[in-house]
């Protein structure tokens, strides 16, 4: 058990602006139940949705106080009963947690826990949860997309849209990505874009036309709009379903850690006491860079 029976943690009382988050140096260390596990968090990933949970304007709300985060990556510190695969000293990064990623220590189930390949770091394992899960279940279940098709890719240089690039480009798709910045078009290029263009020019999609001999492109992902991923994202985020679309997911993204293309890219980086700029940022930066990361 954690040797401090207290822990630092992000806790919010109220919705609202980013000032609502609060850190609290004496939240107790939850205690894993059945099939749940406790995790010292290294880092957790800050994603889009989080701040539509604090702001009060999404769909579903949870119980106050509450504590932020779903994907956190560290080393597994207890285990509840019942637990079969994981064990004390495990790297583990999770796609979901029932006592909020946002702290120090984290209780997630079983079923939202996978082992992390040494080949990561734990930024990015944090940078792995909604990102990646979210960027397969768009490119493979909901769009189908098949080797030999060409994908446009929006808003290409932010988290989901990284780990879209090195997913469509893994399975043999055509990947085409956007970007709002010249840095941003880099990182694409960088992250299994076959060409990269500026969406912040006029003529970009002509260009894009031009690009595939105006034959047009047979998927597009749409990273840019924040608002209507955050229903996609939320059927993630409340993790704990068990499907087989969830477990052939994770299969998937474990072989591309293992074989090496499946590397997150970090962006900016936050200290627990800077989580309401961090809310800031995410929702106001100009371009995308990487996935923004909390440090414990």
């Amino acid at each position: 058990m954690a040797a401090s029976k207290v822990m630092r943690a992000i806790r919010m009382s109220e919705f609202g602006a980013p000032s609502v988050l609060k850190l609290c140096s004496d939240v107790p260390v939850p205690s894993p139940g059945q099939k749940q596990v406790l995790i010292r968090v290294h880092a957790c990933g800050v994603n889009p949705v989080e701040t539509y949970i604090r702001s009060g304007s999404y769909a579903r709300k949870p119980d106050l106080p509450y504590t932020p985060g779903t994907d956190v990556a560290g080393v597994v510190e207890a285990v509840g009963d019942g637990i079969c695969f994981l064990q004390a000293g495990d790297r583990v990064f999770t796609t979901a947690t029932e006592t909020g990623g946002y702290a120090e220590y984290t209780v997630a189930s079983e079923e939202s826990v996978h082992k992390l390949p040494d080949l990561l770091d734990y930024k990015q394992g944090a940078a792995i949860g909604i990102p990646y899960f979210t960027a397969y279940r768009a490119l493979f279940h909901k769009a189908k997309a098949k080797a030999g098709e060409a994908v446009l890719i929006h808003g290409a240089s932010g988290g989901v849209g990284i780990a879209a690039c090195q997913l469509a480009r893994a399975f043999g798709l055509n990947v085409l990505g956007t970007a709002g910045t010249p840095e941003g078009m880099k990182l694409v290029l960088n992250n299994g874009a076959h060409m990269a263009f500026n969406h912040r020019e006029k003529d970009y999609l002509d260009k894009i036309q031009a690009a595939t001999s105006r034959q047009g492109v047979n998927v597009i992902v749409e990273m840019l709009s924040n608002v209507n991923l955050s229903n996609d994202l939320q059927l993630l985020a409340v993790g704990g379903r068990v499907t087989e679309e969830k477990a052939e997911m994770a299969a998937a993204l474990f072989a591309g850690m293992e074989a090496g293309w499946l590397k997150p890219v970090v962006g900016p980086e936050y200290t627990l006491d800077k989580v309401a700029q961090a809310h800031e940022d995410i929702i106001n930066s100009p371009g995308a860079s990487g996935k923004m990361v909390l440090i414990m």
